[in-house]
């Protein structure tokens, strides 16, 4: 980005868009100051976090003189005043935090209105950022536990009064200041910062380039360097749509280009994307609320991880070039290429912070810390090259776009936060664990499918972090109980809650997708759904043998499980695109069905017989090709 574009981005705010530039730049400096000088206590640093929050949100629609104009000047004095309200109800915990502790929680009747506020400003402030999903599900956990003794059966508890609500919600540990806001005001925000600072300074157009000069000879390159681009760059920001609309700018376009039709283009994207969260070291919010929720280290749980990220992307890898060859399309023109050697001299100093990230994590430093240091390194190796030099005016942009970032992430933790918190309360979760026990009669695949059901429908229209949250709280101690290691478990939810983005009707990633595509999102969902099928099918084998993960096993085990597990990915990829050397008859697809299913069983014996299967429908795929070759020589 040039001065000029620097300077033209703020000539269109009015007042009210300085100050929330002003809110977002000490949302930044405030995260990077406690990231160095050490976490404050909870309850200030996630106070302050959401206060300014709510000034991103209610400012967000009365930025600019036609947003001023269009909102009109009721709903922009609505604005100031939920502004001012929200921050005050949240610095009212800073201001008066020793007084608070030294009542243990008791509520007075101040922090009653105060705490009825903050309820009905955060339920707002979610709609307003992410829509109405998670809102309802909130209204409908408050109702329940107001109303609890009216509730039939095993749902049933004695209800309690709207004192006792607002004081779990608003002074409890377990309310809107639980874990997962704590999360998004200390690890994502620097992550996300971090990415904003590296997509400002050019980075993620060398990650694109290095991309698809690596990919680009090869047929489908566009589409590679899509699955590629996207991994690595997910890698930093995180989050499904962000990493659509970061990559997806440059890679659908291209593929459109390159032949792919406009739904495939979506779709790829979508699922490349959403993959991006999956993918160490950095992973997305959801592994930091996991290592909370756990107390499993965050590098045990990158660590675990690898395979099946690595298994999501081959197979999508395979899928993208099974739907070229299949299509006909051709490599790209070596003149539309970029060079690699120019890209890393032009560029690659820009990537040389995330090696310091990696290693600081690696070396047992914080996440909080390892991302200040690669925030650091960030903008001095900006410095190196003069086109790439952060200036004061794009690190303010770095500011803004980085807290732009972290508005749907914080509301959505804010709102779970209530359901955790009315769950907390109402002991519902131990009772939903029970009931997913009793509907699965005790059948370990019944309660993952339900499991997964249950993802998808929480999930819909939610970041992936939020999502986690509601199910891992929910569900993933049915799973425990029913005997499924603890991190498995959880990785399970999260792959469950990650698939929303791309699980139709409310898919997020597919929907930011089909803006870029210029195609129906039902129809980017549908194949993104049979492209990222992996997703779909994998978690349910490390769920009953937990191998692939690395969890309790040898050497040798891990490698058999990484290398069956890829060898499933591509039979899988084989199924969805009823093609490898040539098109599948509907026998031979389900033979690659089963040979899928049974490599990626947890066990020896059905590896060798999937193995054989295979092999026997590869060479029938060659007989076949060579005996036609023959015939038309």
């Amino acid at each position: 980005m040039t001065h000029q574009e620097d300077a033209a981005d703020t000539t269109e705010l009015n007042i009210f868009g300085y100050i929330r530039i002003g809110f977002a730049i000490v949302l930044a400096g405030f995260s990077l100051y406690t990231a160095f000088f050490g976490v404050m206590p909870d309850m200030i640093q996630r106070s302050f976090h959401l206060g300014l929050v709510f000034g991103l949100v209610f400012f967000s629609a009365i930025s600019s003189p036609r947003d001023l104009a269009n909102q009109g000047r009721l709903l922009a004095v609505l604005a100031v005043v939920l502004t001012i309200v929200g921050m005050g109800v949240m610095f009212y915990h800073i201001v008066y935090f020793s007084d608070i502790n030294d009542r243990f929680g008791e509520l007075t009747e101040l922090e009653f209105y105060l705490g009825l506020v903050a309820t009905l400003i955060v339920l707002e402030a979610t709609r307003r950022s992410i829509g109405w999903p998670i809102v309802i599900l909130a209204i409908i956990f408050l109702v329940y536990a107001y109303y609890g003794s009216y509730m039939p059966g095993l749902a049933a508890h004695r209800g309690y009064s709207v004192e006792r609500i607002i004081s779990q919600l608003y002074l409890g540990g377990s309310g809107i200041f639980g874990t997962p806001l704590g999360v998004s005001a200390t690890f994502v925000i620097l992550i996300v910062l971090f990415g904003a600072v590296l997509e400002r300074s050019g980075a993620g157009k060398v990650l694109m380039d290095v991309a698809t000069a690596l990919t680009g000879r090869s047929r489908g390159g566009p589409a590679k360097a899509s699955v590629v681009g996207s991994s690595l760059m997910g890698m930093i920001s995180g989050t499904a749509v962000a990493n659509v609309l970061t990559t997806g700018t440059i890679s659908i376009p291209l593929m459109k280009k390159n032949g792919y039709r406009s739904e495939v283009s979506g779709a790829v994207e979508a699922v490349a994307s959403t993959g991006g969260q999956l993918m160490p070291p950095v992973m997305g919010a959801a592994a930091f609320l996991m290592a909370d929720l756990t107390g499993i280290s965050y590098f045990e749980i990158a660590r675990a991880a690898i395979m099946p990220a690595v298994v999501y992307y081959v197979v999508l890898f395979a899928v993208v070039h099974l739907e070229a060859v299949k299509s006909g399309i051709d490599v790209l023109a070596m003149d539309e290429l970029p060079s690699l050697r120019e890209t890393m001299m032009r560029g690659g100093h820009l990537l040389l912070s995330l090696p310091v990230f990696v290693y600081m994590l690696f070396d047992g430093y914080s996440v909080m810390y390892s991302s200040f240091w690669a925030f650091v390194a960030a903008v001095l190796l900006s410095y190196i090259r003069r086109s790439t030099w952060l200036t004061p005016a794009k690190l303010m942009k770095a500011a803004v776009s980085g807290a732009e970032a972290i508005i749907p992430v914080a509301t959505a933790c804010a709102c779970a936060g209530i359901i955790i918190g009315v769950i907390t309360l109402t002991g519902l979760g131990l009772k939903f664990s029970s009931l997913v026990v009793t509907l699965s009669g005790g059948n370990l695949f019944a309660a993952l499918l339900l499991t997964m059901i249950a993802s998808l429908i929480l999930g819909m229209g939610l970041p992936t972090a939020a999502a986690y949250i509601l199910v891992a709280t929910l569900v993933a101690p049915a799973l425990v109980q029913m005997g499924v290691n603890l991190l498995a478990a959880h990785l399970f939810v999260f792959y469950s809650a990650m698939l929303s983005s791309i699980t139709p009707p409310v898919a997020l990633a597919a929907y930011a997708a089909a803006g870029l595509a210029k195609a129906n999102p039902f129809s980017i969902a549908k194949h993104a759904c049979q492209f990222g099928i992996a997703a779909f099918i994998v978690p349910f084998f490390f769920a009953y043998s937990p191998a692939i993960l690395g969890i309790d096993v040898s050497y040798v085990a891990i490698v058999q499980a990484a290398v069956t597990s890829i060898i499933g990915g591509l039979c899988l990829a084989i199924v969805v695109q009823g093609w490898a050397f040539r098109s599948l008859n509907f026998v031979e697809r389900i033979g690659f069905l089963i040979t899928a299913g049974l490599v990626l069983a947890p066990d020896w014996k059905t590896d060798i017989i999937g193995l054989l299967i295979g092999s026997l429908l590869i060479g029938i795929q060659i007989f076949v090709i060579k005996k036609q070759t023959g015939e038309a020589a």
